[in-house]
């Protein structure tokens, strides 16, 4: 294995992208190169790490060894003991592969964040021997690794994977009625699960909470209205795009570093703006009063909820979006402001105003990639225009098509001013130019407010790029965690599903802390592969005195797998110890 770069030129600057690659030999005698791990934009200091440990891989690699049994047919110089067994070789079966790596890996993280601890001091067992705390394990393990609906888990993913192995169970804890159950003894711990989980983030990370991000998303169900009165689940504004579906709000609390604090689940007709409140009154009972910085995108604060902030003792700091109307009253008085250099490629201008700093921000790299996202859709948008009026369609055919390219290019339609015939289907189009130039001046620009009017502008503008932490946590969960759509028709069902979810991320989140300071470039999700690679399996030998010798083994990995174990600071455990079944008994003869 080695190091291979790919340079890539992007606004004048060259960067180096590097992979972990193999060479492979082929037939014909060919060599070609297999994409290992995908690492990212390191450092020096990260890219010798990784060349010393592909150097030791390859430099004191062990050869193979072939080991000596005792098959039947080769036994004549073994003396006749209790203790030899001979075995029939020529009738050895493999039965039962299944999935132990990345079953493995989450055991590991769960138990790093000590979560075996919790919840076994919160879920004993049951007077039937039911391990509750298993029982969320494998649900947690399943919502990681492979997720899907309960059924899945208890019909076909549990038998697959070496689940009951690793935790010395067996089926019982996959059975329908018991994952389902699992759920109702969930909720009550919730608050007891945060602060477990803010001490884990101190110890083990070194964290600290003096940035908060705050943001919401939501996540539709498959169920049909009507709900009791109380029920969570509303029609809403949907940011799956499924305003045809049912939902609840999700709102969450995570570190800059992308570690969550805290979520809460509201109703799916909830009004961004009237979520704040109660968030900074938990986080204050929960950490304390401290001087924080909460960073939310508009929308969510009202100038009440910010003025409360301001007021408080100690002040509560805040940096915010502004929404475009704010921006049009301040045009004026930004133009007479002049441009200060925040850092290569980001400028700003500062308007103090009423207490608090107005901050108008530039960055190149937005502004050329919103310009050619405008660019893309205004350019398919005019084409299709011209498609259209060359059409001979009916006024209502005509109609729904335009709807249809203004749904696909909603950016590029504002620009673009059409007027369709009353009584036919002509229409015309053109270009709103003074429209464009407003837009053209608002490409990669925001305007922040925020009462940290000593603060530095570029660590003001820093404090709001991280939001794409928050926003992250909500792809992880609707995307590697597949927390949507949601099945269950009980609404204490429901939130035990988006607990569980909520858990999964924390193991997500952990590894790929663990994963930072190695490479930016490995996710969780790619090393949740290359360990689900690793396999377990039953090895069964019969003896000649009508035993059966039973080996239960996981395979060996692959040579970048045991890189990544290395890296990670992770050994593998000891393969279990064989065991041998008490003789079979002879079958009568039929008659």
């Amino acid at each position: 294995m080695f190091l291979r770069a790919t340079i890539r030129k992007k606004d004048g600057k060259e960067h180096r992208y590097w992979s972990l690659v193999e060479n492979k030999r082929v037939r014909g005698g060919r060599v070609v190169q297999r994409h290992v791990l995908y690492l990212g934009e390191i450092n020096s200091s990260q890219e010798l790490a990784w060349r010393k440990s592909i150097e030791v891989l390859e430099d004191g690699a062990e050869r193979p060894r072939t080991l000596a049994l005792f098959p039947e047919d080769r036994c004549e110089g073994v003396l006749p003991d209790a203790s030899v067994v001979r075995l029939r070789l020529s009738q050895v079966r493999l039965s039962r592969p299944r999935q132990w790596g990345a079953c493995w890996l989450a055991l590991k993280l769960w138990e790093e964040l000590q979560l075996d601890r919790f919840w076994a001091e919160r879920l004993p067992v049951s007077r039937k021997g039911t391990r509750w705390d298993q029982v969320l394990l494998v649900l947690t393990a399943y919502r990681l690794i492979a997720p899907g609906a309960e059924w899945r888990l208890h019909r076909e993913w549990y038998g697959r994977s070496a689940l009951a192995d690793l935790l010395g169970a067996d089926a019982a804890l996959a059975d329908s009625h018991t994952l389902y159950r699992c759920h109702d003894r969930l909720l009550e711990h919730r608050q007891a699960l945060f602060d477990h989980l803010m001490g884990r983030w101190r110890d083990h990370f070194n964290i600290t909470f003096d940035v908060l991000l705050y943001d919401l998303t939501s996540t539709y169900f498959e169920a049909n209205p009507p709900f009791p009165d109380n029920d969570k689940r509303r029609f809403g504004y949907s940011r799956d795009h499924r305003p045809d579906c049912v939902q609840v709000v999700i709102a969450l609390v995570v570190t800059p570093e992308g570690l969550p604090l805290a979520y809460e689940v509201m109703a799916g007709n909830t009004a961004d703006s009237t979520t704040l409140r109660d968030f900074l009154d938990r986080i204050e009972r929960q950490y304390g009063k401290a001087r924080r910085i909460w960073v939310m995108d508009r929308g969510i604060p009202t100038e009440a909820v910010l003025e409360i902030m301001r007021q408080a003792d100690p002040p509560v700091s805040y940096v915010v979006g502004t929404p475009k109307g704010r921006l049009n009253r301040l045009e004026q008085q930004l133009l007479a402001r002049p441009w200060h250099e925040a850092r290569p490629g980001v400028q700003v201008k500062l308007l103090p105003q009423d207490g608090e700093l107005y901050l108008f921000a530039q960055s190149a790299d937005r502004v050329a990639k919103e310009r050619a996202m405008r660019r893309r859709q205004l350019k398919w948008l005019w084409a299709r225009l011209k498609q259209l009026s060359a059409m001979r369609l009916s006024r209502e055919e005509l109609l729904m098509k335009l709807g249809a390219a203004r749904q696909k290019t909603p950016t590029a339609w504002r620009l673009v001013t059409t007027e369709v015939s009353p009584t036919s289907a002509n229409f015309n189009y053109r270009l709103d130019r003074n429209k464009l130039r407003v837009a053209r001046r608002r490409e990669g620009r925001y305007l922040l407010r925020t009462n940290l009017a000593e603060h530095d502008p570029a660590k003001l503008w820093t404090y709001y790029l991280q939001l794409v932490a928050v926003e992250e946590a909500f792809k992880n969960l609707k995307g590697d965690l597949a927390i949507r759509p949601i099945f269950h028709q009980d609404q204490q069902r429901v939130e035990a599903h988006i607990f569980i979810a909520f858990l999964a991320y924390c193991l997500n989140v952990t590894l790929k802390r663990r994963l930072h300071a190695l490479a930016p470039g490995l996710t969780p999700r790619s090393v949740l592969e290359k360990f689900a690679a690793m396999q377990m399996i039953d090895v069964h030998v019969p003896t000649t005195d009508r035993r059966e010798l039973l080996f239960t083994r996981y395979t060996q990995p692959e040579p970048e797998l045991r890189l990544l174990l290395a890296k990670l600071k992770l050994q593998l455990p000891v393969q279990p110890p064989p065991k041998i079944s008490a003789a079979v008994a002879d079958s009568p003869s039929p008659m």
